[in-house]
């Protein structure tokens, strides 16, 4: 007889196990790939599915959507995780999957965060679905472009899942409220307006939202007949903050460093301080965005405002000195003042142009005349002759040829009229005659 002990009974199941979706009907979400007649409903529907990758954040559906193809599927079915397996064990499934091919049977493969693959355990998958031994299923929160092979997503359609929304949220909530396999044997009392609340801090991942439920009716006062209230402190200790999806290294830290870039280039401070917010208080490195906007301060605002470089350099020594918290401030002043500030691209647009020259035109040698001469033989072979030191010249400009040959009147930087840029464009043009004057 096998002794019992305490730990020997199963663990109960969290919530978001317990009402995990089997079928499409409960799925909640996704509509624009799970409505009546959509195409991925319509594939799941007709058990047709072909190679695909699930895109999108956690907690949206990705691996439940998995879950239902395998209940529906008349394929093999295969599931397993890209953290605990290697090489070795998908080989064995490839092996199982080429022997199920041969007795004309399918086999589904679902890869759970397939980025977690690398490059050598993506190949091994290429060659059977090239050969279709198996119809692979992929589940990523990562972008596939950056973290896929591209001959392996080549083969496969991308569907990418949206974070839930918060009514989805909310009514996933509800459900779980009067499921028998949530809290439908149980009396829960909680204040109106709690569900949202709860909806709200958990920036559309359905698996965080119903963690939350759990937690606070676990946590709730339970009165003599097993009743329990659930009160807002009870809440406030359970969700200290909202959770923000970030992901230092993925492809939401581009996206939002790119929504602060465009919206200083777009002067609109508010969204810019917002998306900001964003960023530090999901714990980017503060010393990450000043550099960002020290490198707006020229390629945006250049010599419209050259205080511009000066405000974003000051702002990137306080991040350094002070860190955060206290640094928020001084990115935030940063930040308003590079979206206010006159704009030009002057600085960014000619040296562009230079570099494609410098690039892709004969390297052409430095004209003799503005050479340096420390040597006699330098001399002898007329390193610096002819030189002109502007500062002894009436104007303090010198009529000599100081680009190659080949590029002679090239023109690279042309200032705009913005801000105090205005000026310098006046000063340009003035120097432009005097060249054309004197026979340059």
């Amino acid at each position: 007889m096998e002794q019992q002990s305490f730990f020997s009974q199963a663990a109960p199941q969290p919530l978001a196990a317990r009402l995990r979706p089997e079928t499409l009907d409960d799925f909640v979400g996704q509509r624009h790939l799970l409505g009546p007649g959509k195409v991925l409903r319509r594939l799941i529907e007709s058990d047709g599915v072909s190679s695909m990758i699930f895109w999108g954040p956690p907690g949206v559906g990705k691996t439940t959507l998995a879950h239902i193809i395998a209940q529906r599927t008349k394929s093999t079915f295969i599931e397993f995780s890209a953290v605990t397996s290697g090489v070795k064990e998908i080989r064995a499934v490839m092996q199982q999957a080429e022997e199920n091919r041969r007795f004309g049977e399918r086999t589904i493969v679902f890869v759970d965060e397939i980025h977690r693959f690398n490059k050598a355990q993506q190949d091994a998958f290429l060659p059977f679905v090239e050969k279709g031994s198996i119809i692979l299923i992929g589940a990523t929160t990562e972008n596939p472009s950056f973290e896929l092979n591209g001959a392996l997503l080549s083969r496969c359609k991308v569907f990418v899942l949206k974070a839930l929304e918060a009514p989805d949220l909310e009514a996933l909530l509800r459900r779980a409220l009067v499921s028998p396999a949530g809290f439908g044997g149980q009396r829960i009392t909680m204040p109106e307006g709690m569900l949202a609340q709860i909806a709200a801090s958990a920036n559309g991942d359905a698996r965080t939202a119903l963690s939350t439920l759990e937690m606070v009716v676990l946590n709730g006062d339970m009165d003599s007949d097993g009743g329990v209230t659930v009160t807002p402190e009870t809440l406030a200790q359970c969700v200290t903050r909202k959770s923000l999806l970030y992901d230092k290294k993925g492809e939401e830290h581009y996206n939002l460093i790119s929504a602060l870039h465009k919206s200083m280039r777009n002067s609109d401070p508010d969204a810019a301080v917002y998306w900001l917010a964003r960023m530090l208080e999901a714990g980017e490195d503060p010393l990450f965005v000043a550099r960002r906007v020290t490198r707006f301060a020229s390629e945006d605002i250049g010599l419209a405002d050259p205080r511009a470089l000066e405000i974003a350099v000051a702002a990137f020594q306080a991040c350094h000195m002070i860190g955060m918290p206290e640094c928020t401030v001084h990115l935030t002043e940063a930040v308003v003042y590079m979206a206010l500030a006159p704009k030009s691209n002057a600085m960014y647009t000619a040296y562009e142009a230079a570099k494609k020259d410098a690039l892709e035109q004969l390297a052409e040698p430095v004209p003799l005349v503005i050479r340096n001469a420390p040597t006699k033989l330098m001399q002898q072979l007329h390193y610096g002759e002819g030189y002109q030191y502007a500062h002894d010249t009436p104007d303090k400009i010198a009529n000599m040829q100081c680009l190659p040959d080949s590029l002679l009147g090239r023109e690279y930087y042309h200032p705009t009229e913005e801000g105090v840029e205005g000026r310098f464009r006046a000063r340009l043009d003035a120097i432009k005659e005097w060249k054309k004057a004197h026979g340059g």
